[in-house]
Formats: structure tokens, sequence, C-alpha cells
């Protein structure tokens, strides 16, 4: 399948899809850490016309990189899914706790970013499922050099979770959508074709939060 480039006319695709989560269209984006999921999570905010973004980050905890399932369920997805407001508790990576409650209105779509935003308990309330295309060494090494040496420590924990994670529930075989980052923006495609005759094995050739 030919790649698109045009944000604006994935933004009206996701737009157009089905609400998957009560009145909300809920889009995740998953990849791995370090993958560049947050500036394309914003960058197609923008061309949704604002749309908000939860960052999977601020559910996650030091104890718990992917054990936050039941967390976002009782705070975001079953609010959301009933028509409410979602009521939730950002984490501070420096203080170590969960800061004061914030609102997540509804809104037609709500793009869910971060590493596990395709987990398989999650998959069924998603109405689109994006993938960022870039390898996984890659990806940490990008990561890696952006928090430097004093996240090391944390890197080598994250890089061995995120490994088990992606063994156990991986994302990419499911996601509609394959997103490339090039040197003019975004490239991506949809559809069957889009992962079809592709190995998993891509992401692993030549991983802390706002990955």
């Amino acid at each position: 399948m030919e790649p698109h480039r045009s944000l604006e006319s994935l933004a009206r695709e996701l737009a157009a899809l089905p609400c998957s989560l009560g009145p909300v269209r809920l889009i995740g984006i998953d990849g791995h850490a370090g993958s560049g999921k947050s500036t394309f999570a914003g960058r197609l905010a923008e061309a949704l016309g604002g749309a908000p973004v939860l960052h999977l980050d601020d559910v996650a905890s030091h104890e718990e990189l992917f054990g936050w399932e039941e967390r976002l369920r009782a705070q975001v997805l079953e609010p959301l899914a009933a028509g409410r407001p979602a009521r939730w508790t950002p984490y501070d990576w420096v203080e170590r706790r969960f800061g004061p409650e914030r609102v997540l209105e509804h809104a037609p779509v709500l793009l869910l970013e971060g590493v596990g935003a395709g987990r398989r308990a999650l998959r069924p309330h998603l109405a689109r499922l994006l993938w960022m295309e870039t390898p996984r060494a890659r990806s940490w090494a990008r990561g890696r050099n952006r928090d430097g040496h004093a996240l090391s420590d944390f890197w080598d924990g994250w890089e061995r979770a995120e490994r088990a994670h992606f063994s156990s529930d991986p994302s990419r075989p499911f996601a509609d959508t394959l997103v490339r980052q090039s040197s003019t923006g975004y490239e991506w495609s949809s559809g069957a074709g889009a992962t079809a005759g592709t190995s998993p094995s891509i992401t692993d050739g030549d991983g802390l939060p706002r990955a």
C-alpha cells in the first residue's frame, strides 16, 4: 500500500471512525520507547483541531511500568464509556507519587499514547491502533541519548520490562496503521496491507517516560 503523507487526511480518517468508547473514538499510538510517539501524538492532535492526548507515562509509575491496566480502566475507560468525564491522577516521576486529580472531558477523538497502548486489554476499546515504525535499537538509543547518563539505570530496567511486555503482549501485529518518520514529516499506511507480509522482527533492528 502506498504511504500517505498528510496528517490532515489521517485526522479526517480517524474523525470519521465509529465511536469505540461511549461517545469517544479512542486512538492508540504505540511503539518502542524513544520511537517518537509523544511528538507524533502532539502533531496529530493539532491536525484533529486540538484533540486531547492522554500519555500512558502519566498512568504508569516506577513500581508499575506496565501494571497500570486497572488504574486506567477505573479512572479513564469506564467513565468515558458511560459518557462521564474521566478523573485521573498523573504520576510525578521526580517526586515518585501520584499528583492532584485532573479532569478529562470526553471528546470526539482521544489519543492514548505510550508503550502498551495497543495491549490486548485495550484493543476492544480502540477505534484505531497506530504503531510507530521505528526500530527498537534506534528508539532505545534515541531515548537514552535524550535522558542522559543519569537515567542509564532506569533505561536498563526499562529495556528488560519492555522486552518482556512485547514478548507476551505484542501490539504491532494488531496495528491498523504504521507510521514512519521521514525527513519531511511522517508517512503512514493503513489497512490490511499495512502489515501483511512484514515480519514483526522489523522493529528489532537497527524505551523513561515521554517516549
